[in-house]
């Protein structure tokens, strides 16, 4: 249920919520020690500490939500109200239907109407009033709370406060109150990152056919009532180009680095943790830093979403945790026989099925300011909704006797928050397992924990996956779904006709068509575990995780990520001291060292290669194509690689500030990892060794390679950048006029210090400002037996307002290596150099 919010009018939920904080408060806060009079029904102290990061300390759950919406709209305002448009379906209404989200999210940059068809179907008022009644009431308050806090500081700058902030927004129209049911559709957006996401504008626009001929069946499609045939792939043409993408937010994806050590790798008491998502820069995913406090029973410090009021990646007093971006699917299709003459409805064994109609209107604004309305009529069936795959080709869009509908695990997983929360409390790694097992609602990633008092570190992909068995897959197939299945990896393409071929459920599965718990894989470690969103495969390569459901991930069968394999190796040379750094343990020190230190793996193993092939000695290349652009170039362009040579040569290997070079080398790997692996490396994938396989450069390639390597030069050169600049120069974060040097590199290029840019070089260099995969949060944490000994950075900083002081400091402080120590105990935040307070009550 959507509400209308007037100042001084709370929506229902919120209403209730409040009155049940006021009888709270009634206890009685003493007004001398800082406390709220009882007449006030939220109330929070907001204490900022070294770049501004909020410590929102409060006595309920509805002050910690109340402190962190004001935080956020303090910092973030702009963003918050923009998104909050894209989640309401409300963006065509101010922007018009044509133009583009102005930033990257899991949803990628649709147009606005397609986003606003999408989020008013799968985020519609009954599932909300589903969702909103399934959640514990600490989540309500917290919620309603969070609403409370934004709204007031919108109330505010409406009224004039902080008057040189958020110049870019605080006038529009758009900027507007926040109701429970918008931060709760907020949430429940970003259950659908590795599915529904991945079809907003396939969902969008399916929309029935106008008429019902059935002399127009498709290749492959059963005529009405026919059960059918398992079959292999019809020859399909698939529009590959067009294929939604497997990697969470694009081609490059995103996805995050993480590690857990146990105390036989730290050699102390302790175990320790290193998380990092690659994640968003701009943009309603971006995270934000923050630590709640409810004095004895909530002490939580580290990140979420924007609009998002729980805690999602952090550590408390004992245990510590965090995410990567998982292989497993989280959704499937189902092939749907329609009823002859009734495009809307479908057979399941043998007997129709009316579709869920959903009629939606859009207000769209005009080019002369006016608001019309456009409607269209979306459908649902009892899988999920309708998805007009025609243009990876014509024989999969919706026709007279065949449609294809999305069912994403996801939807009716309402515990997604809930297992968050628990953790915000947790106070052992036994603990914090018992409640990942429990709720097995983790939506779309992996998980590494440690916990103080426990010797090992924790590795688990529990949460809601598909349960669709082998003997399904292959008897579920129809001509159609086995040739979407091949372009579409352990994606489960079934027939929607036969209740023999719906999603099973295990004895343990916490919600109809999941795996069990039992099923999952985990892994408890006293050296290591790590993921850098690989499989859940090599977690640990002494200790590999096998016999689980293909829909988790490959085991064994596919070469991991340059990334991955670093990420082995430098825990690997840590343990062994042969990574330059003193000893051989995983000390704070030595961790945050070595995970800044932005080493090139492929560089590291190809580059001498590359050089023997490409430079021995260097001659004119003749480049025809670039097939990182598509350009082709007649006559061919004659490119001397001496320089190139000569800069690769003396470079480092790495993606540090004053590395020369780096981008060279980048340039050019971009565009030889476009080989297949058979025709690029000598020594092919082994799952016996796979850390270190596969390797060498195939000299049999030295003409694509040499393509590769001339199509590099010429981009650097189009750019204007010297082939011996550094990467500071080459690679930046915009602010202002400034331009603050970072390091690190992309996955592709085998970097585990991940700073890639969605700009070319040539096209002003390496920008993160708008960076969909990139260092974000960053966290190492241990539990010395004095406290929480806790080192953070958010890279992009806390602000997206130019004028304010912390748009640009955390940036800075990264650029320079400067982890900040975060406080953590009353005795430490008060402590801190910078802190500032503000309590606020309404």
């Amino acid at each position: 249920m959507t509400h209308t919010v007037r100042r001084g009018v709370m929506p229902l939920l919120a209403l209730t919520l409040a009155s049940a904080a006021l009888l709270s408060a009634c206890g009685g806060d003493d007004p001398t020690d800082g406390g709220p009079p009882a007449s006030f029904t939220y109330s929070a102290e907001i204490r900022r500490t070294a770049m501004g990061v909020p410590h929102i300390k409060a006595a309920d759950w509805g002050g910690v939500g109340y402190g962190y919406g004001y935080a956020q709209a303090q910092d973030d305002l702009c963003t918050i109200a923009n998104s909050m448009l894209t989640f309401r379906g409300e963006r065509s209404r101010y922007f018009g239907a044509d133009a583009v989200i102005p930033f990257q999210s899991t949803i990628g940059q649709p147009k606005n109407l397609d986003a606003d068809f999408y989020h008013r179907h799968v985020l519609n008022d009954d599932v909300m009033q589903r969702l909103i009644a399934a959640q514990p009431d600490r989540l309500k308050q917290v919620v309603a709370g969070y609403a409370a806090g934004y709204n007031r500081y919108v109330r505010e700058i409406k009224a004039g406060g902080d008057a040189t902030a958020h110049t870019a927004c605080r006038g529009e129209d758009w900027v507007k109150p926040l109701t429970d049911t918008d931060v709760f559709r907020r949430m429940y957006a970003a259950h659908f990152a590795a599915g529904y996401s991945n079809y907003l504008v396939q969902i969008a626009n399916a929309t029935a056919p106008v008429t019902a001929m059935t002399s127009m069946a498709s290749p492959g499609a059963p005529s009405a009532g026919q059960r059918p045939r398992v079959a292999k792939a019809t020859r399909l043409a698939i529009a590959s180009d067009r294929l939604p993408s497997f990697e969470v937010g694009g081609k490059e994806g995103v996805g995050s680095n993480m590690m857990g050590f146990g105390t036989a790798a730290t050699g102390d008491s302790s175990p320790l943790l290193f998380g990092n998502p690659h994640w968003y820069w701009r943009g309603p995913d971006r995270f934000y830093q923050a630590q709640f406090t409810i004095p004895g029973e909530l002490n939580v410090s580290g990140t979420s979403f924007l609009g998002v009021p729980v805690i999602q990646i952090g550590h408390t007093n004992d245990v510590a945790w965090s995410h990567t971006v998982s292989a497993a699917r989280r959704y499937g299709l189902f092939q749907l026989s329609l009823v002859p003459g009734d495009p809307t409805s479908y057979l399941r064994d043998g007997a129709p099925v009316k579709m869920t109609a959903r009629s939606l209107i859009v207000p769209v604004k005009q080019g002369d300011g006016t608001v019309i309305n456009v409607t269209r009529t979306l459908y649902e069936s009892q899988y999920g909704p309708i998805v007009n795959l025609g243009a990876l080709n014509p024989a999969l869009g919706w026709n007279a006797n065949t449609a294809f509908a999305i069912r994403d695990i996801n939807a009716a997983n309402f515990r997604v928050f809930r297992v968050w929360l628990r953790w915000s409390q947790a106070r052992s790694l036994d603990e914090l397992a018992a409640i990942q097992r429990e709720e097995s609602s983790i939506p779309w990633v992996n998980t590494v924990a440690v916990a103080r008092g426990s010797g090992q570190a924790w590795y688990a992909d529990i949460g809601a996956v598909p349960n669709v068995s082998p003997a399904q897959m292959a008897s579920c197939a129809t001509p159609l779904t086995a040739a979407l299945s091949a372009a579409l990896p352990r994606t489960p393409v079934l027939d929607g006709s036969r209740s023999s071929c719906d999603w099973l459920t295990d004895a343990d599965s916490k919600q109809p068509g999941a795996i069990g718990t039992s099923r999952m894989p985990s892994l408890l470690r006293d050296d290591y575990v790590l993921n850098s969103n690989d499989s859940y495969w090599l977690s640990n390569p002494a200790a590999p995780l096998t016999g689980f459901s293909d829909l988790m991930g490959p085991a064994g069968t596919a070469s991991l990520s340059l990334r991955t394999r670093l990420a082995h190796l430098l825990a690997q040379g840590r343990l062994a001291g042969t990574d330059g750094y003193a000893g051989n343990k995983a000390t704070s020190d030595t961790v945050r060292a070595m995970v800044l230190n932005s080493r090139a793996l492929s560089a590291e193993l190809m580059k001498d290669q590359a050089l023997a092939l490409l430079c021995a000695p260097p001659t004119p290349i003749s480049v025809t194509t670039d097939t990182a652009t598509g350009e082709t170039f007649n006559p061919a362009r004659s490119v001397d690689p001496t320089e190139a040579c000569a800069a690769l040569q003396a470079w480092d290997n790495k993606g540090l500030i004053a590395s020369r070079g780096a981008h060279v080398w980048d340039e050019f790997w971009s565009r030889a990892a476009r080989l297949p692996e058979t025709s690029l490396y000598a020594v092919p994938f082994s799952a016996a060794d796979p850390v270190n396989t596969p390797r060498d450069l195939n000299a049999a390639a030295v003409a694509t390679l040499k393509q590769a390597f001339g199509a590099a030069i010429l981009r650097i050169q189009a750019s204007g950048y010297a082939l011996t600049a550094t990467r500071g120069e080459t690679l930046f974060a915009p602010r202002g006029s400034d331009r603050i040097p970072l390091f690190g590199g992309c996955g592709t290029q085998g970097y585990f210090t991940i700073a890639c840019s969605p700009t070319r070089i040539d096209q002003g260099g390496y920008t993160l400002d708008t960076a969909t995969s990139a260092n974000s949060y960053l966290q190492v944490v241990r539990f010395p037996a004095e406290g929480v000994e806790a080192y953070t950075f958010l890279t992009f900083s806390l602000s997206d307002d130019p004028a304010s002081t912390h748009y640009s400091d955390y940036t800075r402080a990264y650029s320079a290596g400067q982890w900040q120590r975060m406080p953590f105990s009353e005795a430490e935040i008060a402590k801190d150099p910078a802190l500032t307070t503000k309590t606020i009550s309404e």
